[in-house]
């Protein structure tokens, strides 16, 4: 017998599954045997008693879970931090362990009533003294680990758990003597794997299948090279006996009906003491402000679903909900994180939607100089669509020239201080990068939920339309494009081949003579079939009157390339009358500026394809300026690429008989985008109808 070893136990005498709190009580509402339960628990009490001393806390009636002493609180030399329930079916289990707390001498400590703490069920000591693991994610918030760490004075280590099965962290972890671990990884975010190997070498880790998970192998009693639990398999077993360790099966299945085993009907109350331990804690919180139509606009749900899905927790300090319709709401939560690593993710992430620091915890943004030419600094600031300001010298600064996925270079001359995203490739020496996220905001328009009253139409929300809907989001593209156009704006094409091929050629090529389009974006391709159409009737060798290949018609593609070659340029051939009709025909007569991209695929390529990447990146990014409006017709290259270099509040159109491409451009997260799952040359017929009806709206449809 080990006499230096103490634990906690609570007889089942109230014992039953009287509610569901856990997923293991679905199903078992009074189905446990008393009689049975009664046996496995004394059966578990005298394996424990053989091998060390056992004190007994005395039941109370209504409460049925008491049995599991385990979440009584977590005991460190004197003292103990007392469990704060999450539920209230558990909650006035406290008062009786708070009184036997303080009748055997223990300095005990109390959480704020509001801060969920699960006691030993989720915080589980190194055997040998070291440090502290604590569970997160279910029933304990992150927020309790810092009081853990002061009035316990040891190193915490968050973990967080991700399966609901295993809801405290001793259903899933059991750290073992001689510095051993006995768990199961699937229980843990990605995060806390890593945490865990960082701390415990592979050849000390056991990590269990998921047969003996459930079977709660992990949840475990162990008393130096003894190990008690409800079962185990012969696999587990001898890995376990080379280690050297001794398994001791005790059937607690009565048990397993409420999601506990033989840890969870334990309280070890003498836990080794190390001098030279002394408390850290990794866990850090910020608070950030959100305004808006939190609820109606789902920003709320979005960023505290974030939070926790990044592995974070929150608490909602205030919320004040506007009082009128049209008004907006407010909202301070407090963002807490198990390290900085995982708060820069998940402030990252919050910036995206819109949340932004407290004026009283803004700092200015962290600036690294530029190692290299084309070269950003380790852990740069990734940027977004969004409207981005970053604090410089106490002074928040306008990000120019937005866009996704480039970093932000900060000058600072005489002049002033500029702040520019710029694609990595191009950010210098004399120029310093944001990095991390503190000091860095998004600006999101506070959008009227009055304006579709006052509207005919209004652009569409973000989301992808079925077929079924497809007029009626052309009906309001047209209205869309009508208003741009006649207040001056500007609506730029990005267009593949698949438009040409389609039949949809006349009807672009209206749209650009009628000036509805003042930029088109495209590659090699979509020029050289809309000319091949233009100058022999075919695309890709196919008669576009008939349907049906051409003899020889494989080489028309060529002949036109050749033929414009001859002429010098597409222009020129206009110029020269060889192109008397077409897209790139009214783009010449109509001065529509245009850019053609080319690949490594691309035949001959005409003489205007832009063969060098990133000079067509960069026309492409001139071209876009100023842009109300983008069409992208057909050609998941050319759309995604646009889409990154378009900052928000550019109304975007994605058509595609392919979902997976229209999904893709919705998910950049524009409230002012949709998608359209449809055949491009359907979509253009119905948007020139549309426009002709808008134009003249007493003439008959035409028939095009």
């Amino acid at each position: 017998m080990t006499d230096s070893i103490h634990f906690l136990m609570c007889s089942p005498t109230y014992y039953d599954v009287d509610y569901v709190i856990n997923p293991w009580m679905e199903g078992n509402i009074h189905k446990s045997s008393y009689d049975k339960a009664k046996d496995q628990w004394h059966q578990l009490y005298e394996v424990i008693k053989e091998h060390t001393h056992v004190y007994l806390v005395d039941p109370a009636k209504g409460w049925p879970d008491m049995v599991f002493t385990a979440n009584a609180g977590l005991v460190l030399g004197n003292n103990v931090v007392l469990s704060r329930f999450l539920h209230k079916e558990r909650q006035g289990e406290e008062p009786y362990f708070k009184q036997w707390f303080a009748d055997n001498g223990y300095n005990v400590f109390e959480l704020p009533p509001e801060l969920p703490f699960e006691g030993a069920g989720d915080a589980l000591l190194d055997r040998e003294g070291r440090w502290l693991w604590a569970g997160y994610g279910f029933r304990t918030e992150l927020d309790s680990h810092p009081y853990l760490a002061k009035w316990l004075d040891i190193e915490v280590l968050s973990l967080r758990l991700v399966d609901s099965r295993f809801y405290h962290l001793d259903t899933c972890f059991c750290p073992l003597a001689n510095g051993y671990l006995l768990y199961y990884p699937p229980a843990f975010d990605a995060y806390s794997n890593h945490l865990i190997e960082r701390r415990v070498p592979p050849e000390k880790r056991i990590a269990i299948s998921e047969p003996d998970a459930v079977n709660f192998a992990c949840n475990a009693v162990n008393i130096n090279e003894v190990v008690i639990m409800n079962q185990a398999s012969e696999e587990l077993k001898q890995r376990l006996a080379k280690v050297g360790f001794r398994v001791i099966e005790t059937p607690l299945t009565e048990f397993l009906k409420a999601g506990g085993a033989a840890k969870c009907l334990t309280l070890r109350t003498t836990e080794p003491v190390l001098e030279d331990v002394h408390a850290t804690v990794s866990v850090t919180s910020r608070t950030i402000r959100m305004e808006g139509h939190l609820l109606d606009a789902g920003t709320m749900n979005r960023a505290l679903d974030l939070v926790v899905e990044r592995g974070g927790s929150f608490k909602v300090l205030n919320f004040d909900l506007g009082a009128e319709r049209q008004s907006t709401s407010t909202a301070e939560v407090r963002v807490s994180a198990p390290d900085q690593e995982v708060m820069e993710d998940v402030m990252t992430e919050l910036i995206r939607i819109g949340a932004a620091s407290l004026p009283e915890d803004e700092q200015d943004a962290q600036l690294e100089p530029v190692p290299a030419f084309g070269v950003a600094p380790d852990d740069f600031y990734v940027t977004t669509i969004y409207p981005t300001e970053v604090r410089i010298n106490g002074e928040w600064v306008r990000v120019t020239h937005q866009r996704m996925d480039a970093a932000i270079a900060v000058k600072e001359t005489p002049q002033g201080v500029t702040a520019r995203c710029k694609l990595i490739r191009d950010v210098d020496t004399d120029e310093k990068v944001v990095v991390g996220v503190r000091g860095i905001r998004t600006v999101r328009k506070t959008e009227d939920r009055s304006r579709s009253a006052g509207e005919e139409f209004s652009f569409m929300g973000a989301g992808v339309s079925s077929e079924r809907r497809v007029e009626l989001v052309v009906e309001q593209i047209a209205w869309e494009m009508r208003h741009i156009r006649d207040q001056g704006g500007k609506v730029a094409v990005t267009a593949g081949p698949v438009v040409i091929h389609t039949g949809g050629s006349h009807h672009l090529s209206r749209l650009i003579r009628e000036g509805y389009i003042q930029v088109l974006l495209g590659g090699n391709a979509i020029a050289v079939h809309d000319i091949e159409q233009a100058l022999m009737g075919t695309s890709l060798g196919v008669d576009m009157k008939q349907g049906t290949p051409v003899h020889g018609g494989h080489r028309h593609h060529l002949k036109t390339i050749n033929t414009i070659r001859q002429c010098g340029s597409i222009a020129k051939a206009v110029d020269q009358g060889v192109l008397t009709k077409g897209v790139m025909y009214e783009c010449v007569k109509n001065n529509v500026p245009f850019c053609l991209a080319g690949s490594i695929r691309d035949d001959g390529p005409l003489p205007d394809t832009q063969m060098d990447l990133v000079k067509a990146q960069e026309e492409y990014s001139q071209l876009l300026e100023g842009v109300d409006m983008i069409l992208m017709l057909s050609t998941m290259l050319h759309s995604i690429g646009v889409g990154n270099m378009t900052p928000s509040g550019v109304k975007m159109v994605c058509v595609d008989i392919n979902p997976a491409v229209v999904t893709k451009l919705s998910d950049r997260g524009s409230i002012e985008s949709v998608g359209v799952v449809t055949d491009v040359g359907l979509f253009l017929s119905l948007l020139v109808k549309q426009l002709e009806q808008l134009t003249n709206p007493y003439a008959e449809p035409q028939v095009i």
